[in-house]
Parts: C-alpha cells; structure tokens; sequence
C-alpha cells in the first residue's frame, strides 16, 4: 500500500491515518468539515489536498449511518482500488450497500476494537489500535486483493486482525460493548441528582464502572441506532436478572427467616454467576486470565513518584502486570496498585520497603 484516503478525520479516522503516515503511506485526508481535516493534516496525518487518481485503500471512518452512502459515493467515483470501513456495526451497512446495487468485491467491512472516551482529532494517536482486535468480515465475494490491502491496513496499525461473519459480530460487539456503555450510563445517572455527601466517597469501583458513561452521546445515538435489535436482547436478560435481584434484597429484609435465606440465595446465584462471566474476560494479551498478587503502595501526588516507582521494581528484577491508582479524597495522595506474579509479591513488598516505601496490607 503506498496511497491511501481516509474519509472522515474523527478520533478513529484521524489515529488510522497517523498510524499509516508512519508507516511511510501517503495519506489523503477529507471530512465534511474542511477544519477537521486540517487539524489532522496539521497532526501529521496526511494532507488535506484530493489524490490526483485512485489511491490503492480508502477508508471510511464516519458514523454507521453514514457509511453506506459515503461508500457508494466513493465507490461510484472510483477513488480507489479498495474500500472499507471502521464502523462498530458491519451487518446493516453491508446489507444497505447490497440493496443500492453495487458492487462490493472491492469493499470489506472492518471494525478496530479500540477506542477512547475522547473524540475528535486532536484524541487521535498513532497506536491507539497497537495489540487490539481488529475484525474483518469478508465474504465468499470479497476480492483476495482488496482483503490483502485490509490486512496490510492492519499490519501497519500493529493491531491484531480477527475474521468474523458481519451479523456475528454485530452480535459481540453487543455484548462486549454497546450493552456494557448503556449500563455504565444508567449507574452513572444514579450520580446525577446523588447528595454531595454521597458523592464525594466515590472509590475506585465506580470509577471503574462509570468510566465510559463519559463517551459523547451523539457518537453513541449513531452507534446504537445501528444495532438496536441485540442490544435490547441483552438488556431485557439484564432486565430480568435485576428483577430477580430486586425480589431476593425484599425477601433479605423479611422477618421470616425462609424468606430470608430465599433472598440471600437469589444474590449468591447472580454473584456467582458474575464471577463465572468474569473470569472469561481474555487477560494480558489477550491470554486466559491470570490471578496476580497486589502490592499496595501510598505515593504522594507529586511529579516522578511513579517513575521511582517502576525503577525500584525494575531494579528488583520485578515485571508489573498491570497497574491501578487510586487517589485519596481531599488529601494529596494516593494508593498505587501494582498487579505482580504471586511468587514476586513478596520479593517487591521488601525491595519497596527497603527504599523507604509505604506498603498498605
């Protein structure tokens, strides 16, 4: 690939096209706001000038609704050799396509599996997609050239290709994503009209829980406007697992000592069945999940605290897995998690220690 077009310079659009003009691919860039795509040109994305001719791959990054048409424009106009997307939804665009009559052996359906709260260029970085899943959803018809262009797109976003049938994967993405957003959504709502009081004790697991509800809405509308059949599927399974909660937390607080032990069974079945889900998220690297130790540490809120941090365990022959912070409420300091292999835990803890660290058991 040594020409390619990106249409749409949003956060995805704009991070495909850092990520290529890296690579050495000459990147054309084009929005329907002219201002947007010389922020991303100005990032180093590309230039906002057109080809003079076909480039070899044109990516459209625009919302779901939108890629249908802006791909038969494209298609129409014969600006490239190939074409795909990167829309969160694959089966109803592909389905829209097919029913405008055209022709989509040049065309493959793709979706990057990363993201970020942020939208925009300026949110856009080149490796935003680096050891993240990027689905492809060819067909019997797909061109062997055009997927070779695709997986080559791929290769120079360092992500990691997966090939899946398109209404399947608008079926994952469901699960993984679109139904997950609209649960953080409506906990965070609970936060909205919360007393002050309350709020100011939030720890780290609302954070964890709410950290998405911060996506911008409109972006979301697109999205779930595009798959709204098994997102609600999934929300009326949550629907009735809430039902179910709500009746065993009555039955808790029943003076019959039946009802009782009925409630606490009701909330073991859903927490249980929580943990068996839970341990089938894919751990680093997409590996099975692994149980680390966690050793504690208090930090004070101040510049390089982190980095001496990451050198004492480097110099104590240590790997970090995996890292959390949590910062203390009104005061200057916070509590750094350190996710470690059980048999190095206690190595860290007294090489910390020993270097005057402050360890929380």
């Amino acid at each position: 690939m040594r020409t390619a077009l990106v249409i749409g310079t949003g956060l995805i659009g704009t991070s495909v096209a850092l990520a290529l003009a890296r690579r050495g691919v000459v990147v054309h860039l084009d929005d329907h706001d002219p201002e947007q795509a010389r922020t991303a040109a100005a990032l180093g994305a590309g230039t906002d000038k057109a080809p003079d001719g076909p480039v070899d791959l044109a990516v459209v990054a625009v919302p779901p609704a939108h890629v249908a048409r802006v791909l038969a424009d494209a298609m129409r106009g014969g600006v490239a050799r190939g074409y795909l997307d990167v829309a969160s939804v694959k089966g109803g665009p592909r389905r829209e396509l097919e029913s405008l009559g055209l022709d989509l052996t040049a065309y493959i359906g793709t979706h990057p599996m990363s993201g970020r709260e942020k939208s925009g260029p300026l949110a856009a970085t080149a490796d935003l997609f680096e050891g993240r899943p990027w689905v492809l959803t060819p067909t019997q018809d797909t061109d062997t050239e055009v997927l070779n262009l695709a997986l080559e797109l791929v290769s120079h976003c360092r992500a990691v290709p997966v090939v899946m049938d398109a209404d399947a994967h608008d079926r994952a993405v469901a699960l993984v994503s679109h139904m997950p957003h609209l649960v953080s959504s409506m906990v965070a709502a609970r936060l909205e009209n919360a007393e002050e009081a309350a709020v100011r004790l939030c720890g780290q697991g609302i954070r964890d829980v709410t950290r998405i509800a911060a996506s911008d809405p409109r972006m979301w509308i697109d999205i779930l406007s595009a798959n709204p059949g098994p997102v609600a599927d999934l929300l009326s399974e949550i629907a009735a697992d809430l039902d179910e909660t709500v009746r065993a937390l009555r039955a808790l607080e029943s003076a019959d000592e039946a009802k009782r032990r009925e409630g606490s069974a009701g909330i073991e079945d859903v927490l249980r069945r929580g943990n068996a889900g839970q341990e089938r998220v894919p751990g680093k690297h997409g590996t099975a999940p692994h149980a680390y130790e966690v050793v504690a540490v208090l930090i004070d809120d101040q510049p390089g605290q982190l980095a001496r941090i990451f050198a004492d365990a480097g110099m104590a022959g240590v790997n970090i897995e995996d890292v959390r912070i949590e910062h203390a409420t009104g005061q200057q300091t916070g509590l750094v998690q350190l996710m470690v292999e059980p048999k190095a835990a206690p190595v860290l803890t007294a090489a910390l220690r020993e270097r005057g660290w402050s360890i929380r058991q």
